[in-house]
């Protein structure tokens, strides 16, 4: 299963001679516009493009980035005894080229899919491991294993000496962040987090396994460490997102935590998972009918690329992530799309909406009332035909009888 993403632009790397040439050849157009511009000025439009407020912010940023190649081991923090957690195996590799000594670790159970209740321990990771196994089709017993692995090493946490989370902004990363601190009784002595939603000169930022060693070396001293009140509010949110009303969950969406800065923006996407009250739909679903109707017939592979490069408004989904969320809407009794090309591996065979796809991204037929499968989003089950929750116009959940 994958579970991470590519990168859609660049990987963070700046190359300020590039930089320069680029403002020289600008020039020529600044001054037809204004026989008195300069090159300043022209460095100074190169770098706002590139999401600095001056040429000298992103000569400093290019400095640092340098800097942090040259000396991989530069903060003499990490250390063989440090445990890097990851929700993916994306940036294993990267570390070790960018000299980090620590031993990687990793939970790559995608909680932003699938039933997530609050349940003892062992019923927990069965639970996991049944979804896991049906939605990615992978053998039980491996799965079982594996999940049991990973979530035996996440509980070591509280006791492991230098722990450092790494994540970004998105539902993926944020719930799996929660997950972790959640089981905490406090914060641990020394457990940091590494977390970002934007690296400068990266037009279209997807996720950390997308950056050069280089950058992730840079990113290294901006770590912070978990407080006593960032482990109090994951429990609140991992509480809420276990429940099986969205209510308390909604409310953290919609509300501001400085403890961790992100999980709200996570949370509300991840919301959105939720069926429309109009058509029935996720976002995710929406947002794929939607290019679908535009572009189709498409390939499969291509419509997961369109929403990470351009329409998803918070990428949290790898490439089988994606496609074991769109089957439903091909395999059921009543589907809303057409998948031909069968005998190709799935990136390449082509969609297309059914009629009843065109009536529900239209608004004028309800999913649910059509679909033949059930759906969990975190603790909140979905089956046609009976009454659920689901989401209104303000992103605010309803209950439809």
């Amino acid at each position: 299963m994958s579970q991470r993403r590519v990168s859609s632009t660049t990987d963070g790397r700046l190359n300020l001679e590039q930089q320069r040439k680029r403002a020289k050849e600008l020039l020529p157009r600044l001054k037809s516009e204004n026989p008195d511009a300069t090159l300043s000025q022209a460095q100074w439009q190169i770098a706002k493009q590139l999401g600095f407020s001056s040429w000298p912010q992103l000569k400093a940023h290019v400095d640092a980035i340098d800097f942090a190649a040259r000396h991989p081991d530069f903060a003499a923090s990490d250390e063989a005894r440090t445990s890097h957690w990851r929700c993916g195996n994306d940036i294993a590799h990267s570390l070790q080229l960018a000299g980090f000594k620590g031993h990687f670790q990793m939970l790559t159970d995608p909680l932003c899919m699938g039933p997530v209740r609050d349940l003892p321990r062992e019923a927990f990771r069965a639970m996991r491991s049944a979804f896991i196994s049906h939605a990615f089709a992978l053998g039980e017993a491996d799965v079982a294993r594996r999940v049991a692995d990973e979530y035996n090493q996440l509980e070591t946490l509280a006791s492991a000496e230098h722990s450092v989370l790494w994540c970004e902004a998105d539902a993926y990363d944020q719930l799996f962040l929660i997950r972790a601190l959640a089981a905490l009784d406090q914060a641990p002595r020394k457990l940091e987090l590494i977390e970002v939603d934007r690296i400068p000169g990266v037009e279209r930022f997807i996720g950390i396994g997308q950056l050069a060693p280089d950058v992730l070396a840079w990113l290294w001293p901006q770590r912070r460490l978990i407080d006593d009140e960032a482990v109090q509010l994951a429990k609140q949110a991992w509480s809420a997102y276990c429940a099986s009303s969205p209510v308390q969950w909604a409310e953290l969406a919609h509300g501001t935590h400085t403890a961790l800065p992100f999980l709200a923006r996570a949370l509300l996407r991840q919301l959105q998972e939720l069926p429309g009250s109009q058509d029935g739909l996720s976002l995710t679903e929406r947002l794929s009918l939607a290019y679908i109707a535009e572009a189709g017939p498409v390939a499969f592979g291509r419509v997961y690329a369109e929403l990470m490069a351009k329409r998803e408004p918070l990428p949290f989904l790898g490439d089988m992530m994606f496609h074991a969320l769109l089957r439903p809407l091909i395999d059921g009794e009543h589907p809303l799309l057409t998948e031909t090309e069968a005998h190709l591996e799935w990136p390449r065979r082509m969609l297309a909406l059914t009629a009843l796809g065109h009536t529900v991204l239209g608004g004028d037929a309800y999913w649910l009332d059509h679909a033949s499968h059930e759906r969990w989003v975190g603790g909140v089950c979905l089956r046609p035909g009976q009454s659920h929750w689901a989401l209104d116009e303000q992103l605010s959940p309803v209950w439809r009888p």
